[in-house]
């Protein structure tokens, strides 16, 4: 499972449109993902304090874009990047992920194989 962090707004248009076409895959070519390893480091460095944020918990073996496994800032982490939209079937859950009082954020319960 990979995750992508998203605005509940932003993830409630996609499901009208039918498919998640982040603004970096415009910009860069690709959807920044995590795994949840790496979700929380990437949650308070960039979305620190952020409301109406969710989780979409994406089952790889269920896209229909290509996804490469990439280092591209050099931290010596290799993020999932996806290569094309995001398909529907293929996010499993999607999960509210408020912050905490700080503004870090907590990794949520997550269920394999659920549907979102």
């Amino acid at each position: 499972m990979i995750i992508h962090i998203t605005q509940q707004e932003t993830w409630d248009a996609a499901r009208l449109a039918g498919s998640f076409q982040a603004d970096t895959l415009a910009l860069e070519g690709f959807i920044h993902c995590s795994t949840p390893e790496q979700v929380l480091e990437v949650a308070d460095a960039r979305f620190r304090g952020h409301e109406g944020l969710v989780l979409l918990c994406i089952e790889e073996a269920l896209l229909q874009a290509e996804i490469r496994y990439e280092d591209c800032y050099d931290t010596g982490q290799k993020f999932p990047h996806i290569y094309g939209p995001l398909s529907l079937e293929a996010v499993t859950q999607v999960l509210a992920f408020p912050p905490q009082e700080d503004g870090t954020f907590m990794l949520p319960p997550m269920t394999a194989g659920a549907q979102a």
